[in-house]
């Protein structure tokens, strides 16, 4: 219970810095309303790729032969001993740390965000699934191209059997990161980009495959999870996903909150931990792992073995104690305090 009270705190207050940051916005930059009137006509996001994909094979040709021999910078011994620490070593297009703002996403800022990509409900927050149609395309997408994708995912967001089998064979005490990436692997066996691949596909038709491995596991990954926070925390009582719900309300469905809020809270967070540059443990392990040819699923496994990390992702976690442990600290020194009559404060100070 104080988990789950202290997320929804946490992610309220974020809801509230983020309102009041896009309080003070007075217009929606020129760069925003760019591409604003960007949007394609096709409501097939594989039809905008199929056109997309061509163009940008064409421009990274043009960008290494007519730069490929300048210089982005120098390599210190620091640099080389501390992990590559600074060093610019990829090309990462769809979003940017910004030391002051924070992070872009395809150059627009959070709050540029929540004001031009589709809602669900008026003035509410962003639609996950339009997020991915920004990152994908560099466009943003009408609420139509956005209620397309979501049925898409709809549609794909059946997960095997056996899956679920292989999750039930770890212990229950098992880290759920231990349990979710075996979840993962066990869904690599109806890896689209394998089958393709062992039969000879062409190399510029890569990313065909590829494409069905990703949104199959970005429709599967909340059923996946959802049911391993369950298997944990709330006696193995599985939800099964809600086909009406779009992609962020039907997370906090299995979850097993039905609250409006609780949906446009799941919404925002899902959107604004949808993509983190391309440096970090996580990501760069997925690139890395997936520049052999290893299918989505064997690299996005990857990534959620970096993303366990103490110094990763798992310092959520550790905070998540940390924080706990203050509460229970608090409580305990206020209610032995009160009981002896002394005042805490003068005791504190």
């Amino acid at each position: 219970r104080s988990f789950d009270t202290m997320v929804l705190c946490r992610g309220g207050l974020a809801l509230s810095r983020l309102r009041s940051r896009l309080a003070h916005q007075q217009s929606t930059p020129q760069f925003v309303r760019w591409l604003q009137v960007q949007s394609a006509p096709q409501e097939d996001l594989h039809d905008q790729l199929q056109e997309l994909i061509p163009e940008q094979q064409e421009r990274l040709k043009k960008l290494k032969s007519e730069y490929g021999k300048v210089s982005v910078g120098d390599v210190t011994v620091d640099m080389v001993i501390g992990g590559m620490r600074g060093i610019k070593g990829m090309l990462w297009e769809t979003s940017l740390l910004d030391p002051d703002e924070g992070i872009r996403f395809r150059g627009m800022t959070i709050p540029e965000c929540q004001k031009v990509l589709p809602t669900k409900v008026p003035g509410g927050e962003p639609l996950p699934e339009g997020m991915l149609w920004l990152l994908l395309t560099g466009k943003v997408p009408t609420m139509g191209q956005v209620s397309a994708l979501a049925k898409e995912l709809q549609s794909r967001a059946k997960v095997p059997g056996h899956v679920f089998k292989v999750i039930d064979s770890l212990p229950v005490t098992a880290h759920p990161m231990t349990q979710f990436t075996t979840g993962i692997m066990a869904l690599q066996v109806q890896s689209e980009f394998q089958k393709a691949y062992e039969k000879g596909i062409s190399k510029t038709k890569y990313w065909e495959p590829t494409y069905e491995d990703s949104l199959n596991l970005i429709a599967q990954v909340p059923i996946v999870a959802s049911f391993i926070y369950r298997r944990i925390f709330k006696d193995g009582n599985f939800i099964p996903p809600e086909g009406s719900l779009d992609y962020g309300a039907n997370f906090a469905h299995m979850l097993g909150y039905n609250d409006e809020k609780m949906h446009e809270l799941m919404r925002l967070y899902v959107t604004i931990h949808s993509d983190h540059e391309g440096g970090n443990v996580s990501a760069h392990a997925v690139r890395l792992v997936g520049s052999p040819l290893a299918d989505p699923y064997l690299a996005f496994a990857a990534g959620m073995n970096g993303l366990a990390g103490p110094l990763h992702g798992l310092a959520n976690q550790e905070l998540t104690t940390c924080l706990d442990q203050l509460g229970k600290w608090e409580a305990n020194t206020v209610g032995t305090f009160r009981a002896s009559g002394r005042p805490l404060a003068s005791t504190l100070r």
